[in-house]
């Protein structure tokens, strides 16, 4: 199977975490924005059934999967190929959620993944530049076990006093974006934004190799995190019923392995005032 990526752009990716593909989706993109705005209306216009208020952060789970044109972004052979590149030709989806930010996003990682190896494609769909909340990375950060990554991993959720500088001011590479342009990055990456305003329109899709059978368990526990979301399993119904013989091979894992997220969905219901935002 030919391969999407060069092997310079895996070197890179392997080393510095992350990649940018500049009007990688400018076909698409007029649809895109479309269908978004088409599910968080279907939704409420924000978060949890209420309008978005450019307060707080809005946050949709489930979001590419609620929409035809946007649960089809997995199949896109742009995307499917540098998944593919990335983490396997059997890799598994892991998820989207749709955001109207607001305001700043501190440093943090999207999770501490010792061994499978996670993604995430982010989809800005407003032009955001390092003033105006495009997503800030530290290059590296992602790679466990290595002395500067647990360093910064350390120290950086109190840069304030270990370093003496606001998160904005931590050296970082802002990776200023158009609508249409994609970016990837491993999710132990130490990523952030500044400066942004309440209304900034984002949605991902993660992706990850395939768990080894003795690690399943590992997966069943990823998957209680969504919980928090009040889903009753890991996909929505559209992703699913809309599925290829081809894109099922990317679902079956995790379908086989969600099974615990109603009950644990059920209790979060009863204990959380809202769903979470992020």
């Amino acid at each position: 199977m030919t391969s999407f990526l060069t092997p310079q752009q895996l070197t890179s990716f392997n080393t510095f975490g992350f990649l940018a593909f500049p009007g990688l989706l400018n076909d698409r993109i007029d649809d895109i924005i479309a269908n978004f705005e088409k599910v968080f209306v279907s939704h409420g216009g924000g978060h949890a059934g209420l309008k978005h208020d450019g307060k707080k952060r809005s946050c949709i789970v489930q979001f590419a999967d609620l929409n035809p044109v946007l649960s089809s972004l997995i199949d896109d052979p742009r995307i499917k190929g540098i998944a593919r590149d990335l983490v396997g030709d059997d890799f598994n989806y892991m998820g989207s959620d749709g955001n109207y930010y607001a305001g700043d996003t501190s440093w943090h990682s999207d999770g501490w993944h010792p061994q499978v190896k996670h993604i995430k494609f982010a989809f800005y769909l407003d032009p955001l530049t390092r003033d105006t909340g495009c997503l800030r990375v530290i290059p590296g950060t992602h790679r466990i076990g290595e002395g500067f990554s647990e360093l910064a991993n350390e120290q950086i959720y109190a840069c304030d006093k270990t370093w003496g500088m606001a998160g904005r001011d931590v050296p970082a590479v802002a990776l200023e974006t158009k609508p249409g342009d994609v970016l990837v990055f491993n999710h132990n990456l130490k990523h952030a934004s500044f400066g942004g305003n309440g209304w900034r329109r984002m949605f991902t899709m993660n992706c990850c190799q395939r768990y080894p059978d003795a690690q399943v368990s590992e997966l069943q526990d990823y998957l209680k995190g969504f919980s928090r979301f009040w889903v009753e399993r890991a996909y929505g119904d559209t992703m699913i019923q809309t599925a290829s013989p081809e894109r099922r091979r990317h679902l079956e894992q995790v379908m086989a392995n969600d099974g615990h997220l109603a009950e644990l969905s059920r209790k979060a219901r009863a204990e959380m005032a809202e769903p979470s935002r992020g």
